[in-house]
């Protein structure tokens, strides 16, 4: 047997092995292997996989990577890395649309799958605006700043631009902590009462601000920062006038 016909043989089990029982008893290499052999004809993927495996450490990793760092991974190379980088594109489409109309406060679970998959393993900080119509409903999810490891550049201004620009009424913020513990720092803290300041001053409220990080997530509403955050803006405004 030819190694060609030997990588088709093996392709054609890995396809029906999925089309019989879905991904159930896949290992993340065989995933990746899977995607690969989309933009990779003939050459047998296994090895790529695993490698690329060995270097991003996670199958969430691994699709999140970009372009430019899978590349760099032995055997890998731009047409060869189309099947990860369809999949997550298709996938982030996906759930951003499941979300776009539907009452998302009623549905936390929902935002906590959707902000998973679009934030928790990219390996610089996001901060994402989700905004929502007067019933609730979610107009649409953008990412608004992209910073470092450590921390994002956050500007209220533009975050108030652009929800008056979908006439929005209300927002939840989320970003990620590439370390991995989603509690809070001083300066998310800081953030979230100045967009909420910002938001209350043109009639819009603020529901959360989720932070997304490996070992879980934190919401500000759960554990009464958003509530606090408004009864402190309140007084303020009383004692000013």
């Amino acid at each position: 047997m030819t190694g060609q016909h030997k990588n088709d043989g093996h392709r054609r089990r890995l396809r029906q092995r999925f089309l019989t029982a879905g991904l159930d008893g896949f290992h993340d290499y065989e995933v990746i292997e899977l995607l690969l052999t989309l933009g990779t004809p003939v050459k047998d993927c296994k090895q790529m996989a695993k490698d690329a495996l060995a270097e991003f450490k996670t199958l969430q990793a691994v699709l999140e990577a970009s372009p430019e760092a899978l590349c760099r991974v032995k055997g890998l190379g731009p047409n060869n890395i189309f099947g990860l980088k369809l999949i997550k594109a298709v996938s982030d489409r996906y759930l951003r649309k499941k979300l776009i109309e539907q009452p998302l406060i009623g549905n936390p679970r929902e935002l906590i799958d959707y902000l998973n998959h679009a934030v928790r393993d990219r390996t610089r900080e996001v901060f994402v605006g989700i905004f929502l119509n007067a019933k609730n409903r979610v107009l649409a999810s953008e990412v608004l700043f992209e910073g470092t490891l450590s921390q994002s550049a956050v500007y209220p201004r533009e975050v108030v631009k652009r929800a008056l620009e979908l006439h929005a009424a209300a927002m939840i913020f989320c970003h990620n902590h590439p370390s991995g513990e989603p509690d809070p720092s001083p300066e998310d803290i800081r953030i979230t009462r100045r967009l909420t300041a910002a938001c209350r001053l043109v009639g819009m409220t603020v529901f959360d601000h989720v932070i997304i990080g490996d070992k879980g997530s934190y919401s500000f509403a759960d554990n009464g920062y958003i509530e606090q955050i408004r009864e402190e803006i309140e007084a303020a405004d009383r004692r000013l006038f």
